[in-house]
Order: C-alpha cells, then structure tokens, then sequence
C-alpha cells in the first residue's frame, strides 16, 4: 500500500528490476524478479518492463533480462498476467507514437535535434511511443517509474533523467515517490565485492540498516561494508591499529572528533589513525560502500562509543 506518497510494493518491485537491468546485474536481478513476482508481478509485467528497457539500455541488456525472466519463470508457479496487444500491422506508427508521445510528456516534442536527426524522432514515435507505450499492462506511470529507475542507473544521462522525472510527475509520480526511486538506485551495482548479510553482529553499533561481507580473515582483516541511506555507525576508536576505508559506491561522510565531516565518493581512500575518534556512513539519499581494511596490530582492539548525535548529523547536506 502507499503511505505519505510514497511508492507501492509493485512500483518498488519496478524499480529494482529496471535498475538491475540498466545495470547489468543480472545476479542483482534475477533476485528482484523472484521478489516481484513473489509479490504479485505477472510474468507479463515484468516482461513489458523488459522489452522496454531496450530503447533504454540497449538490446544486449534487455535480452539478457529477458533470458534471466524466462529461466525464472520455469522455476516457479508464477501468474502469466495479461499479454501485451501489438498493433495491427498496418497501424500508422508515427501517427499514433505522435499522439502518445504528447499526452505523456503534456506537449508537441520538436526542436532543432529532431530536425537535425529526422530518423531519431521517427524511432522515438514509431518504435518506443508508438508500439512499445500502445501495449498496455503497465500504465504509462508505470513505465515512467522503469524509465526513471533505469536512467538513475547509468552514467552520462543527466538530461534525459531529469526530462523524464518531470515527464513522470506530468503521469501521477510526486517528488516524494521520484525521491524514493532514486534512493533506491543509489545503490551501488555490479561490485566487484559481494554485498554480503545484514550486519546483525555489529548493529548495535549501527544506527539504520548495514551489510557486511568478510573477504579476508587471513593477515590482514579485509571486509566489504554497505550502507543503506542515512546508515552509520557509532561513534569508535581503533585501539594500537589505524583502518584504511576504500570508497567503492554511493555517497557517504567520515568524519574525526573535534572537525568537520567530511564527504565521501567512489575512489575515495581514508587513512584512519590509531586512537582517533571517528565514524562514517551513509549520506541521506544515497547508499554507500567501502572496504574496510584492519591496519594489524599485537592487541588491537576497536572501542564503540556512543551514537553520531541525530541533530548534527541531519545538518549535513
């Protein structure tokens, strides 16, 4: 259901099976495609979310969603749904695609590009607008929800993201719900690391919801830390060893007592001390992860302290 505006369990099923796509994760996705499904997708949806996703992504990244949905369907008693309705083949494509393209976006798309590149436009009406959007299933603020959640998965497609957010909102989305999709695929995808178990052993040291993945126990401790937006730990000091933090996705903040935090990206290394007081985590709209690297020491200890102050964390941008 949808409290305070925010997306239902079947958009949020969209979203991640969109971004998964758009992404290449197609270990990422089969799971969201179980999950979807489990929770009341139908083959069908999740197909023409799919096929969708070429005009998005590529053909390669849709046929291997498509080969991924097809392997799980005959793996479990899932609901076909109903099937999408091509159009009769001597539709006019372009006259059609014309008309959805506008009552989606809310006016006539034309400019200097189109004018520029005729055969783009044409693709855009015929294939996409005209064929894809005509199937039905899916309602257009459906496919925009896929849409918005595959374009926040990719590099180098701000103006196509932010035209599509507002074309969203022109469909029913409100900016809590855009919100939602792009927390949502902030997280980080493809890691050369597993993400690995909720961090049940140390969450009481965590404010929000963290996972932790051991990749080496053997020298030098080695693990893999996820953070959910707005996760962070509390307040520690790393006794006799330091710590070294690889910044490997998403946004986050490190921050030493007595100085200002610091932000925190992908490529990012921290040199962390011994007995410096200190935390890190995630900012508030976006996932964060790092390696963790134990600096090893004859009796090194790590002392948790108390929690990052509420207040002064929700200061920062």
């Amino acid at each position: 259901m949808s409290q305070d505006n925010l997306l239902t369990k079947k958009e949020q099923n969209i979203v991640m099976i969109s971004s998964y796509t758009a992404s290449g994760d197609l270990t990422n996705l089969e799971k969201s495609i179980k999950k979807g499904l489990d929770e009341g997708l139908t083959v069908n949806e999740v197909k023409e979310i799919l096929v969708q996703m070429y005009a998005y992504c590529g053909f390669p990244r849709s046929l291997n969603a498509l080969s991924t949905l097809l392997k799980v369907s005959k793996e479990g008693n899932y609901k076909d749904g109903k099937a999408g309705k091509p159009l009769a083949k001597d539709a006019d494509l372009n006259k059609i695609g014309t008309e959805t393209q506008t009552k989606l976006t809310g006016y006539e798309v034309k400019g200097e590009l189109f004018e520029f590149a005729p055969a783009i436009d044409d693709y855009l009406k015929e294939h996409l607008f005209g064929d894809i959007f005509a199937r039905g299933v899916l309602t257009w603020k459906e496919r925009e929800i896929a849409t918005i959640a595959a374009l926040s998965s990719l590099d180098g497609v701000e103006p196509q993201l932010n035209a599509h957010i507002q074309i969203g909102k022109h469909n029913g989305l409100t900016d809590k719900q855009v919100a939602e999709i792009l927390i949502l695929t902030s997280r980080p995808k493809t890691e050369v690391f597993a993400m690995g178990e909720s961090n049940v052993n140390y969450a009481k040291y965590f404010k929000g919801n963290s996972y932790l993945k051991l990749l080496s126990a053997e020298q030098v401790h080695v693990a893999n830390v996820t953070f959910e937006p707005k996760c962070r730990n509390n307040w520690h000091i790393h006794r006799k060893g330091g710590q070294i933090l690889l910044v490997t996705g998403g946004r986050g903040y490190y921050q030493e007592w007595g100085k200002p935090a610091q932000e925190l990206k992908k490529g990012d290394v921290v040199n962390i001390a011994p007995d410096v007081k200190h935390w890190h985590g995630a900012v508030k709209d976006s996932w964060f992860a790092h390696i963790a690297i134990e600096v090893p020491s004859d009796g090194g200890t790590t002392e948790w302290l108390e929690e990052v102050n509420d207040e002064e964390y929700d200061k920062l941008k």
